[in-house]
């Protein structure tokens, strides 16, 4: 059974097709696996076991009168606990929220009843998704299963440790900055940020409304293009959802490369990254030319400023969209207030951690009077000059490629004295949320100390087709120099 929980989606569910085990049977052999290693990982804030048995049960009946299903249908999942999931606890890994129970179903998580994925529970995070380590949430620390005294990455740290560590075949994230892809990296597994709009945002805790992005974590390229194709789709629930129809991307992989243009980001493979990160990227480069693709070398002069103008947007709508926990309408609210302001302000400051009060407070700022010019509309021009920045490199090259992270997992507590080195962590991914572009990291070697390294692989808005294609034909070009973590 273990063997089997360390298959990709695709392999499990041949097993279920096959009859060889039952969904009910591989849900049960999930937990066990939760309950024997998720004491060391600290990957669940929380499980749903009935509603988890329920679908798998469905899925089983479906099989036995040979009726035709979803290809992820019956194929476990972790839930990142800031998207919604009805009748569960959804907290955000906060205090404000730790009590707080969904009233409803986010659209993604709709999309996955629908598919009769089953979701084993919610899966820890930095606070609000405020974070590059999963070091913020108010309840745990999550370990990295390749080694657990180092971090998974962040924010969406608990989904990728729970794919990693075999305690779930897949997984949903957020992405506002790199929160998919940093984690992907980190911890050798695939993990992609979509075109912004392609996915609902309706149900996901709301941390930067014009960067936020729902994805998938999974084993392999073809589970993560399976599971994106499962939860895209126009929501009249949200208003930045684009209407379009979703294309099959798990038909587009295997295609052929040669002559494809690859572009080699210069601004990310120079100062600031390890040796050993540079080497695998290097290599991988390297695979690219051996697949037939034509190397081209790509200047995006204006991506050093992406981590101050992130900063500065990130920050502003995480104030306004924090605004709403006030300790009036839900979640925690402090004992005995003695006035309204003071049950505001009490409230924030017990509910809260440090590195979402930071944020809270420089976004205040950047939106004050007599600042919101020199800083908020600044940041949104040089948004737009970034962004124009990526339509010139595409014209250029068909893809463009980076190291994910300029380093592997750190270990816990290294950098929590020095939020500015920890934000640093988030320079290759932080420009295409600015972009609104589709990104994905999938492992691409390892370093001295045999932690994984991410190649981060960027396309064109809504070419998550060629994204996965050219993903797909370098991870079968190395699959044999894959290892596993030795939890």
């Amino acid at each position: 059974m273990e063997e089997l929980l360390k298959k990709t989606a695709v392999e499990q569910k041949k097993a279920l097709l096959n009859k060889e085990i039952s969904a009910v049977e591989l849900v049960n052999a999930e937990y066990k696996r939760i309950e024997e290693v998720d004491g060391v990982l600290g990957a669940f804030n929380s499980l749903c076991k009935e509603q988890a048995l329920e679908t798998a049960k469905e899925v089983d009946k479906k099989i036995a009168a040979n009726e035709e299903l979803s290809p992820l249908a019956g194929i476990p999942l972790a839930l990142k606990d800031n998207i919604n999931l009805k009748n569960t606890k959804t907290t955000a890994s906060s205090k404000i929220l730790e009590n707080f129970v969904s009233p409803y179903d986010a659209t993604v998580s709709v999309k996955l009843k629908e598919n009769l994925i089953p979701v084993l529970g919610k899966v820890n995070l930095d606070e609000f998704a405020m974070g590059s380590s999963t070091e913020n949430s108010a309840f745990k620390i999550t370990r990295n299963p390749w080694d657990t005294n180092k971090v998974p990455g962040g924010s969406s740290g608990g989904s990728a440790a729970a794919v990693a560590g075999y305690e779930s075949a897949l997984a949903l994230g957020s992405d506002t900055g790199g929160s998919i892809r940093l984690p992907a990296s980190f911890c050798g597994i695939v993990g992609m940020k979509p075109t912004y709009g392609r996915v609902s945002r309706y149900g996901l805790i709301a941390f930067a409304s014009s960067l936020d992005q729902i994805g998938p974590f999974a084993r392999s390229v073809e589970d993560c293009a399976l599971l994106l194709e499962a939860i895209s789709g126009h929501d009249s629930h949200d208003s930045t959802s684009l209407n379009i129809s979703v294309p099959a991307f798990s038909k587009a992989l295997n295609k052929d490369i040669k002559g494809a243009k690859v572009g080699v980001i210069k601004e990310l493979l120079t100062e600031g990254v390890s040796s050993d990160v540079k080497r695998a990227v290097e290599a991988a480069i390297q695979t690219y030319k051996d697949l037939g693709a034509e190397i081209v070398e790509i200047s995006l002069p204006l991506l050093k400023y992406s981590i101050g103008v992130y900063y500065i947007l990130a920050t502003a709508e995480a104030s306004s969209n924090l605004a709403r926990f006030d300790g009036v309408k839900y979640g925690h609210r402090t004992k005995d207030p003695k006035n309204l302001l003071e049950m505001y302000t009490k409230t924030r400051a017990e509910g809260f951690g440090d590195e979402v009060k930071r944020r809270i407070m420089l976004g205040t700022y950047a939106l004050s009077a007599g600042y919101y010019d020199a800083y908020y509309k600044k940041a949104q021009q040089l948004r737009s000059l970034i962004k124009a920045d990526f339509d010139k490199a595409f014209e250029k090259a068909d893809i463009l490629i980076s190291p994910t992270c300029p380093n592997t997992a750190f270990e816990i507590g290294s950098k929590v004295e020095d939020p500015l080195s920890m934000y640093l962590t988030d320079i290759g991914t932080i420009s295409a949320n600015l972009a609104g572009i589709p990104g994905l990291s999938l492992p691409c070697g390892y370093d001295s100390d045999g932690m994984p390294i991410g190649l981060q692989i960027l396309a064109p808005a809504l070419q998550e087709e060629k994204l996965f294609n050219m993903a797909y034909n370098f991870e079968q070009a190395i699959k044999d120099l894959q290892r596993e973590p030795n939890l």
